[in-house]
C-alpha cells in the first residue's frame, strides 16, 4: 500500500469517527474540498463542503447514531468503506416522525480523494432494513427468526 493510499484511508476514517460520531463538522473544512460532489444527495442537500456538513448534521439529528467501519479499502485515489450505523430514531427523517426505535443501517460508500482531501462521494444504503426497523415495512421472516 502506498503512502498516499494510507493517508486517504486515514482521512476517510476521520470522516466517520471524528465528524460522523463526534460531530466535529468544522473538521470538514480541513479534510474536504470546498467543491465536494455528492452523487446521491439527500433531498434539499446542497453540494460542496456545506452540503456534506448538512448531510452529516441530518443523520446525527435523526438517529443519535454511531458509525462502525467494517471494511476500509484503498486503491489509488479511491477509498471504499463498508459501515454499520447504530442509533435511535430520535428526529424526523424525510417525513418519518421519530419512533424512538433502535435502528441499525448498513451501507457502502466510495470516496474519491483529490490531493488527500475528500472530493466526491457515492453510496449504497440498506433502506429496507431501516424501513423495517421503524415499522414501515414488516420484518422479513428470516430476520424475525434470528431475533428470537
Amino acid at each position: 500500500m502506498t503512502e498516499n493510499e494510507n493517508h486517504n484511508k486515514q482521512t476517510v476514517r476521520r470522516l466517520y469517527e471524528e465528524v460522523g460520531n463526534q460531530g466535529r463538522l468544522e473538521l470538514l473544512d480541513e479534510i474536504a474540498h470546498a467543491d465536494h460532489v455528492e452523487h446521491n444527495p439527500f433531498p434539499q442537500q446542497s453540494q460542496g463542503v456545506e452540503g456534506l456538513k448538512q448531510r452529516i448534521s441530518m443523520i446525527r439529528a435523526a438517529f443519535n447514531s454511531h458509525f462502525t467501519i467494517e471494511h476500509l479499502i484503498a486503491e489509488g485515489d479511491k477509498v471504499a468503506v463498508m459501515w454499520s450505523n447504530e442509533g435511535t430514531h430520535v428526529g424526523e427523517w424525510f417525513g418519518f416522525a421519530p419512533t424512538g426505535k433502535s435502528v441499525t443501517t448498513n451501507g457502502v460508500d466510495i470516496h474519491l480523494l483529490r490531493d488527500g482531501r475528500l472530493a466526491e462521494h457515492w453510496d449504497v444504503v440498506d433502506l429496507m432494513n431501516f424501513l423495517a426497523s421503524v415499522g414501515v415495512l414488516p420484518v422479513p421472516p428470516a430476520a424475525a427468526k434470528s431475533q428470537r
